[in-house]
């Protein structure tokens, strides 16, 4: 396994560890295995869709923070620096090509079940 997804892999884990908390000990990524059913709840809701709202709300919460920080910046506030604009910035823009990129292998994954003979 390359060393970038060894690194995402860890990301979502943590993230999972964070969240867990604020779910009530919703099923993590490692229970689900072939075999292992996971529970709904009784909402009909799946703990994926929240964890995938809450995620799709982070990447627009730091797109937004990122924005008003640029702002700032050019207004000339003084405590709107050069150096958190830029992090903030980058912060912002790897969010969502991670976000692309979890909706890109979602469509795929989709197009290749929907591709299995019956």
């Amino acid at each position: 396994m390359s060393d970038a997804i060894s690194s995402i892999l860890s990301q979502i884990r943590a993230h999972e560890t964070r969240t867990q908390g604020a779910l009530g000990g919703a099923a993590s990524i490692g229970d689900i295995r072939p075999g292992n059913a996971v529970d709904v709840g009784k909402t009909g809701t799946s703990n994926f869709q929240q964890t995938l709202s809450n995620a799709i709300e982070g990447v627009s919460k730091a797109q937004n923070d990122a924005s008003a920080l640029q702002q700032a910046f050019e207004l000339g506030d003084p405590r709107a620096d050069l150096a958190r604009v830029m992090v903030a910035m980058q912060q912002s823009q790897v969010a969502f090509k991670a976000t692309v990129e979890v909706r890109n292998r979602m469509v795929q994954a989709y197009q290749d079940i929907m591709n299995m003979p019956v």
